[in-house]
């Protein structure tokens, strides 16, 4: 397990949560790795009912740690850990309940797509400066960001770069809920137990009702990583990776 990423029990209820404040929970190999396990083991233990993820106060996830980027850009291996955590967030047979307070950038909106329910605090801002940082949308995002927000929305979040606050995300069907940051944990764990103390094979057919076939959501994020893995050695990634870490 990575370091920043903590996996806890409460019940019935399988929470991760993402520990490295000091970077603004930004993604790394090893945390995807770690999440992936995570939630592969909370799925074959049938004592657990429900998967919860949370970030830190301020900071769900500010993204990808672009010094992987920079890495790959450079000539360096990329690694399957991105696709094996997406791959897992999708295949997921029980419910995923997340919680967001600030910042949520890149993987760290896109992942909410595939949640179940998501709550977020006032201050949160859905943001995805895919394109600015010379990138494409991954996650699937390209294909369920116009369903769930409706084609210009959904342009706008994704190629445009223009965040979505609570506020508009709840009104846009993104998350289910707005509270306070002291009412995040609370109304997460609220929603989780109540999901984990339901009939489990009645939830997990109506999950997979409600959720349809995986496989077109499979296959976009199969296509969208060979766009992405093309443009990590673009000249526009590197030039804007550089310009990021360069603080321009």
């Amino acid at each position: 397990m990575s370091a920043h990423i903590r996996v806890e029990r409460d019940g019935a209820v399988r929470v991760v949560r993402l520990e490295r404040p000091e970077k603004k929970n930004a993604i790394d190999r090893a945390m995807y790795a770690a999440l992936s396990v995570a939630l592969a083991e909370g799925d074959e233990d049938e004592t657990i009912g429900c998967h919860v993820i949370l970030g830190v106060p301020g900071a769900f996830s500010a993204g990808n740690d672009l010094a992987d980027f920079l890495a790959v850009a450079e000539g360096g291996e990329g690694g399957t850990e991105v696709f094996d955590f997406l791959t897992a967030l999708v295949t997921c047979r029980k419910p995923i309940v997340s919680g967001v307070d600030g910042i949520a950038v890149g993987i760290g909106t896109t992942m909410h797509l595939h949640c179940d329910l998501t709550f977020a605090t006032p201050r949160t801002v859905f943001n995805t400066p895919f394109v600015d940082l010379g990138l494409v949308p991954e996650a699937g995002s390209s294909l369920l960001a116009p369903r769930v927000l409706g084609p210009q929305r959904a342009f706008a979040l994704l190629a445009l770069g223009d965040g979505i606050g609570a506020a508009d995300a709840l009104a846009a069907g993104l998350i289910h809920r707005v509270v306070e940051p002291a009412e995040l944990e609370e109304a997460v764990f609220s929603a989780a137990h109540a999901l984990a103390a339901k009939p489990r094979q009645a939830l997990r057919i109506t999950r997979d009702l409600l959720r349809g076939p995986r496989e077109e959501i499979l296959a976009r994020i199969r296509e969208e990583a060979e766009h992405f893995r093309g443009r990590l050695v673009s000249d526009e990634a590197r030039a804007a990776f550089h310009s990021f870490m360069n603080g321009r």
